[in-house]
């Protein structure tokens, strides 16, 4: 183990490059830009690295799915209007199981917007492309947690054969903090073109994205449908904080979580029975957990920096499982502080 000051995108650069990446496509855009040329000059360095800057996003996704094909660990990182142009080939990777890691710096939009912050791109990134969206979504709160789970994004696709996202943000890319950089087992890649381990396995292999027949695509997708069910329950992650006596119950997810942190402690000594319920997974979400623990709680407030898009997912799990008050606040592509969260609570409390 090794403890570092780094940035968001510095830790990100290191936790792929320790999972055993092997291949980095990509075009430059803020605020994920640093994480290309830092791949860049590690490539520079390292015959084994390949990298490919290219003329596009779209480009982009698919050069990471041919080398992942070939066998390499491949990702690619992007933000904003890049993560609305790689949908093509990241729907791909979905229809054809390809393990694609993605890192999303959540920019505001809508189009080129602001460069640095916004939780708008959660529905994109959840459901991107035609398709049912059948993809595995992170969202971390800080820098440890953007090295912990780009590095388990890496295992986690090469594992269940389904593409992997980070969602993160630039407050999250360029805030210098304390890293533990602890390499862990990685999975080793595989040429996916003739890979006997995954067949012999029984996993699905997919290498087609075109039908001609409804009921041919129909028993891919039951396929893959349930392999996803099946996965989702041994993927899914939350963190209950201050929950057990709350009376006013906190949704939110990423760097609007740690401000929500903040905000409760604060909100604790001033003798406020409030607690917050963190998914760390928003696809699959918790909802097992999440409709449990609401069952008792009087009165829920999503936060977030869009409006509505996780409040929206959060309804949607807990529907019907408690006659909780329920009440928002958005700010759309707008930084949260913990003094506006606290004010928020005792407005309801």
């Amino acid at each position: 183990m090794k403890k570092v000051l780094a940035t968001g995108n510095d830790a990100v650069l290191r936790a792929a490059l320790d999972a055993g990446a092997g291949m980095f496509c990509g075009y430059p855009i803020t605020p994920s830009t640093e994480i290309l040329a830092g791949w860049a000059k590690a490539a520079s360095k390292n015959k084994n690295l390949v990298f490919v800057q290219t003329e596009d996003e779209a480009a982009a996704g698919f050069g990471a799915i041919g080398g992942i094909l070939a066998g390499k660990k491949a990702w690619v990182a992007t933000a904003g209007m890049g993560n609305v142009i790689m949908q093509d080939p990241l729907s791909l990777a979905e229809a054809m199981r390809i393990p694609i890691v993605v890192y999303i710096a959540q920019r505001g939009g809508p189009s080129t917007g602001t460069v640095i912050f916004s939780q708008q791109e959660v529905v994109l990134t959840r459901h991107g492309g035609n398709g049912e969206g059948l993809r595995i979504v992170y969202s971390p709160g800080n820098i440890q947690e953007l090295y912990d789970y780009v590095f388990k994004a890496f295992n986690i696709a090469w594992k269940y054969y389904f593409p992997v996202f980070i969602l993160s943000d630039g407050y999250l890319g360029k805030t210098l903090s304390e890293v533990t950089y602890h390499q862990g087992k990685s999975m080793p890649p595989h040429p996916i073109m003739l890979n006997e381990h995954r067949l012999a396995a029984g996993q699905h292999l997919n290498l087609r994205n075109c039908y001609s027949l409804e009921e041919e695509l129909g028993e891919v997708l039951k396929k893959q449908i349930a392999d996803w069910e099946k996965m989702s329950e041994k993927v899914t992650e939350h963190e209950e904080f201050y929950v057990k006596d709350a009376d006013l119950l906190i949704f939110a997810h990423g760097s609007v979580s740690q401000a929500a942190k903040a905000a409760i402690m604060e909100a604790r000594a001033k003798g406020l029975k409030v607690g917050l319920f963190r998914p760390l997974t928003l696809s699959p979400f918790p909802i097992k957990e999440s409709r449990k623990i609401v069952k008792n709680i009087k009165k829920i407030l999503t936060i977030e920096a869009s409006l509505g898009q996780f409040s929206d997912i959060v309804k949607s799990a807990i529907f019907g499982a408690t006659g909780a008050l329920y009440f928002e606040f958005f700010k759309p592509a707008e930084g949260i502080t913990p003094e506006e969260i606290l004010e928020k609570i005792e407005e309801y409390l």
